[in-house]
């Protein structure tokens, strides 16, 4: 397999289009969090307690993603450099793991999104015992 400097670079979009999703899946979170625990501050209620458990794994999941994301942008930056300087090996090696690192992100991210949907199936629940 031919490994130039351009093949790293041809991940650097998709990289970064990834953690700014992850980014704004934080966001997100972190904002439904703080109006939850506003909520339950004023008014205690179990329920918001179970779905601010729910939001912390969300949050401990997407701050995984993140750190593997940045991992795997890291090794591209770092397989590009060891290709400057004419390390064609390491490069492959380098470029493979920073391969595995967005493998990983993705499955996390996989995961992600089955909580969520965990949690949306538990919330409309209560719909299906009120009809």
């Amino acid at each position: 397999m031919d490994l130039t400097l351009t093949t790293p670079a041809l991940l650097f979009p998709a990289i970064s289009l990834l953690l700014l999703a992850f980014t704004n899946r934080f966001l997100t979170l972190a904002n439904l969090i703080r109006d939850l625990y506003a909520r339950y501050k004023k008014e205690p209620d179990p329920k918001i307690k179970g779905q601010l458990k729910n939001l912390r794994y969300r949050i401990i999941i997407i701050r995984n993603m993140q750190a593997w994301g940045i991992a795997s942008f890291f090794g591209c930056v770092l397989c590009m450099f060891v290709l400057f300087a004419g390390q064609l090996v390491l490069g492959q090696w380098i470029f493979g793991a920073s391969l595995i690192f967005l493998l990983i992100a993705l499955a996390l991210s996989l995961r992600e999104i089955q909580v969520s949907i965990d949690a949306l199936t538990l919330q409309i629940s209560d719909l299906d015992d009120l009809a």
